[in-house]
């Protein structure tokens, strides 16, 4: 079977494809894949967006810690 053949249940999940995807680089490790933010939606429709605190990349300015 080639991939013009699968079908919708043999698919990767967005999940699956983004793993694959972050951890595909010659340096990338697990570490890559795991989650960087945490979506809730309110009963009115409204999305908050959070950065992980346990997150290992963060936007921002790159800080030393000294």
């Amino acid at each position: 079977m080639n991939d013009m053949t699968r079908d919708a249940a043999e698919e990767p999940s967005f999940e699956e494809k983004r793993h694959d995807q972050l951890t595909s680089a010659p340096d990338a490790d697990e570490s890559d894949a795991a989650p960087r933010i945490d979506v809730t939606e309110k009963a009115d429709g409204v999305k908050r967006i959070d950065w992980r605190d346990d997150a290992e990349v963060r936007p921002g300015e790159a800080h030393d810690e000294e």
